[in-house]
């Protein structure tokens, strides 16, 4: 493996300096080069005069590139990087880095505003991830008490400026996301310069702060300053003052609107009650309902006098109904044998039911029936007779 990673010969590598040790009487000096995108760091080695030269002002956090030969060290098994060029990226480099960077996310729709959430109106936690006793944790935490006493912050204390500032507050954001209490996450943090706000451009950090699912605020430096957690945040504040101004209601604000509210409510039913109530007055005025026997006296007399005209119209019925059924009761009667039985004639029938019409239809000896107007006979036939006149 030393003889693989001895070929490799010098190499470029870009980084942050997390760390620089210079022990006196020596001629070496130490580094730390961290990644905070891939969370890893190797040592590095170069002479005094080389930060005391082309490299002065060297400080941690720097963004840096060097000029390294990789070594692989046996004995420990350990990767370092032995330099002999020191350049500290500058702000032109910088800003190009982070454009290309903007645009790359741009594409992939990681600022979307389709993908950002509404804050909620009055959440139960608010977490706050800021660093160690800051300025910028005091104004949210007063401003948001200041606002709505009953508020509830959990805070988280990282570091936000140096090599491990983009570890620590993606650690950060992670566990309040993942905490089911809290209901929106401010990140937030006082002024600086570019390369001391460079975290909070970090591809791993803006990424992470995509795929949280509670609300984020962003509250990076002041007004001027845009890093990338502003265009992922779902909401972004200028300041961490205005961020507790855009998390937490003002209990004063909204006590005044519920008491207008209130009173346009309590406006709106009073005219309602009065519409209602004029409306009623006026139906009460109306004739029929001051006096509701004047429309009833009218339709008295109608009631009887249809009564009356129903009561002539049904008696000049019955009367035109019983004359018809006297003359048809007379017609029946005048044709009706039980008449022509009065008047003295018989109806002679045989045995078996049939009506004697002419002598022939019997024969002297038979028995027959004679049915007069007033009972019956039994006759027998002696004889017949000559027609007479």
């Amino acid at each position: 493996m030393t003889e693989w990673i001895g070929r490799l010969g010098f190499v470029w590598v870009e980084g942050q300096v997390a760390q620089i040790t210079r022990r006196p009487g020596q001629r070496t000096a130490f580094l730390t080069l961290r990644d905070p995108s891939a969370d890893m760091s190797l040592p590095v080695t170069c002479s005094v005069a080389l930060l005391d030269g082309p490299a002065a002002g060297l400080v941690e956090g720097a963004h840096v590139v060097v000029h390294a030969r990789p070594q692989f060290y046996a004995a420990r098994g350990t990767l370092s990087l032995a330099a002999d060029q020191i350049r500290q990226v500058g702000v032109g480099e910088l800003l190009a880095q982070l454009d290309r960077l903007r645009r790359v996310l741009a594409a992939e729709g990681v600022f979307a505003d389709e993908r950002k959430r509404p804050l909620p109106f009055l959440p139960r936690v608010v977490g706050v991830v800021c660093g160690r006793a800051s300025a910028a944790e005091k104004d949210v935490l007063e401003n948001g008490r200041r606002r709505w006493p009953a508020v509830r912050f959990r805070v988280e204390e990282v570091a936000v400026q140096g090599p491990s500032a983009v570890t620590e507050v993606t650690a950060a954001i992670g566990r309040l996301d993942a905490d089911p209490e809290v209901d929106v996450v401010v990140v937030t943090r006082g002024g600086g310069s570019l390369e001391d706000l460079l975290p909070f451009s970090n591809e791993a950090m803006v990424r992470a702060v995509a795929a949280c699912r509670t609300p984020v605020v962003s509250a990076i430096g002041h007004e001027t300053d845009t890093p990338l957690l502003d265009l992922v945040a779902d909401v972004r504040a200028s300041t961490p003052t205005d961020a507790a101004k855009r998390v937490v209601p003002d209990v004063g604000e909204e006590t005044d609107r519920v008491t207008r509210l209130r009173e346009r409510t309590e406006r709106a039913v009073r005219a309602l009650l009065d519409r209602e109530q004029s409306a009623l007055r006026a139906t009460r005025s109306r004739p029929s309902m001051a006096d509701p026997g004047s429309m009833l006296e009218p339709r008295r007399a109608d009631v009887l006098a249809a009564r009356d005209r129903a009561r002539r119209s049904l008696t000049a019925a019955l009367d035109r109904a019983g004359d018809n059924l006297g003359h048809t009761r007379a017609r029946v009667t005048a044709l009706s044998p039980a008449a022509t039985l009065q008047r003295g004639y018989a109806v002679l029938q045989t045995a078996d039911g049939a009506v004697v019409r002419r002598p022939t239809d019997v024969v002297e000896g038979d028995r027959l029936r004679a049915r007069l107007a007033e009972g019956d006979l039994t006759v027998r036939v002696s004889g017949d007779l000559p027609a007479g006149p």
